[in-house]
């Protein structure tokens, strides 16, 4: 929408303000001492005590009201369209081929390659899911110019997927968001952006980095708060990816083989605005939970050297109670914004059952938000959070399909992983006109970050990464945890 529709929308609704409120005390006010005059004549008397300038003055303060609130009202948030990176089939990599490659490693003992071949039997990974050119090799070498080619590689491929699909011209984008956790190059993966799109001279650039899985939801909340207080007619251009050729780690440490084990290439490109025109979701709410001041959630997805000098981000064992503790924590921020008030009278009745009558065997009652969100996006961290969140939530095998399908197309895409599993629910023609939709993401620190989107016009044709295979799911998953 345009600055120029914004403003008639804006003086239409002044209109109808002023014919629903305004019109009706001037009527009365006009018609009033007659009425008074005939039925009650001392009435009649205290009316006439009142000034008739009061009417302009009720005007006039309406009108004030009404300008100040359209003027600073929070702006609404829209996602125009999305483009995820469909990965060429040369880059698949089957489980046994992944693990063929271990077995003839030089670096590997065999009790690491054994603890491999377990974990990557129970992933929940299918034989598609894929890897840089540079994994392909027996001994991967990822040097700073193959790292900046796989960047470039997701980067460029969903931009250019996001800008054919929304056909914006680009000196109307005025901030882009980056989110690469673990290869932070000189220029920046955003600098590298405005030089191959060759973006305006004076767009806000911000480079996220270190956040890991949770950085694409957050970098929502970061543009929606900058959209919101910029021009009308502003956009917003986030992509966010993840190099894993750099942080392969080549040690024997299994925490810090799960990385190597789980994670996969992927990408998504995202265009905000706070114009709704060509708008395909509203942003609902987007909720933050850091815990690093804990140091048990602080050091549980944590970047270090084991004890050879080998590089590598080691994953605690604590972690699934931490992500646990953490989603708590966000969910008794979020329930507020989203749950109807019956959740939280049945909420009460249980604490009251629990405390005041000392019943300390009654569980807790799980707010029931299903009744929110027709949809949920869940961080595709592995089965075990699948499923750990699933049943936190009390949600069905249907809730939690998207993520365990594209855990198993697309592997752990790390920060667009949720992106996927939105084109998965579209894909299969789900997403109907006022769904709301859920996306949790988890990354390290520890962050648990959640927003909410509200569809506005579903998607008329099915494309990107699911558009080859989507005929050949939901597929049979029930053995992956």
């Amino acid at each position: 929408m345009s600055s120029g529709s914004d403003l008639k929308g804006l003086t239409l609704l002044y209109n109808r303000t002023a014919k629903i409120l305004v019109q009706p005390i001037v009527t009365t006010t006009t018609l009033a001492p007659g009425v008074l005059n005939k039925g009650a004549p001392w009435l009649a008397a205290a009316h006439q005590i009142v000034p008739q300038s009061s009417a302009i003055i009720v005007v006039v303060l309406l009108i004030i009201t009404a300008t100040v609130y359209l003027a600073f009202r929070p702006k609404i948030v829209y996602l125009i369209d999305y483009a995820c990176f469909q990965p060429s089939s040369n880059l698949r990599v089957a489980k046994a081929n992944f693990l063929e490659h271990q077995h003839l490693s030089p670096l590997l003992v065999d009790s690491t390659v054994n603890f491999i071949a377990t974990v990557l039997e129970r992933s929940g990974m299918g034989d598609e899911t894929c890897v840089p050119p540079v994994l392909h090799y027996i001994e991967p070498y990822c040097g700073l110019d193959e790292a900046r080619a796989e960047a470039e590689l997701v980067v460029f491929s969903a931009v250019d997927d996001l800008l054919a699909k929304t056909g914006i011209n680009l000196d109307a984008i005025s901030v882009l968001i980056t989110n690469i956790s673990a290869f932070c190059p000189v220029p920046s993966i955003a600098d590298v952006i405005v030089n191959r799109y060759k973006l305006r001279g004076d767009l806000r650039i911000i480079n996220l980095s270190g956040m890991a899985c949770s950085a694409s939801v957050n970098a929502v909340g970061l543009a929606s708060n900058m959209l919101r207080v910029m021009p009308r007619g502003s956009h917003a251009l986030l992509v966010s990816t993840e190099t894993i050729g750099p942080s392969y780690y080549e040690g024997n440490t299994r925490s810090m083989q799960l990385s190597n084990i789980l994670f996969r290439i992927g990408g998504a490109a995202k265009l905000l605005s706070c114009s709704r025109g060509k708008a395909r979701f509203r942003l609902g709410h987007f909720t933050r939970t850091i815990t690093a001041a804990n140091n048990d959630a602080y050091q549980c997805a944590y970047q270090e050297e084991d004890e050879e000098g080998n590089l590598g981000v080691a994953l605690s064992k604590d972690i699934m109670n931490v992500a646990r503790d953490t989603l708590k924590v966000n969910i008794m921020a979020t329930a507020p914004l989203v749950l109807p008030a019956s959740e939280f009278l049945m909420f009460l009745l249980f604490f009251v059952a629990k405390k005041v009558f000392c019943r300390r065997n009654t569980r807790p009652y799980i707010p029931n938000f299903c009744v929110a969100f027709e949809h949920f996006c869940i961080h595709v961290g592995g089965p075990a959070v699948i499923t750990s969140v699933q049943r936190g939530l009390n949600l069905s095998d249907k809730h939690v399909e998207p993520s365990k399908m594209t855990l198993h197309r697309f592997g752990n895409q790390s920060t667009s992983s949720v992106w996927y599993q939105l084109s998965y629910i579209e894909a299969k023609g789900r997403m109907k006109k006022d769904d709301k939709v859920w996306m949790i993401g988890f990354g390290a620190g520890y962050e648990c970050n959640t927003i909410g989107w509200v569809c506005i016009q579903p998607s008329s044709r099915v494309d990107g990464p699911w558009a080859s295979c989507i005929h050949r799911y939901p597929v049979d998953v029930s053995k992956i945890g």
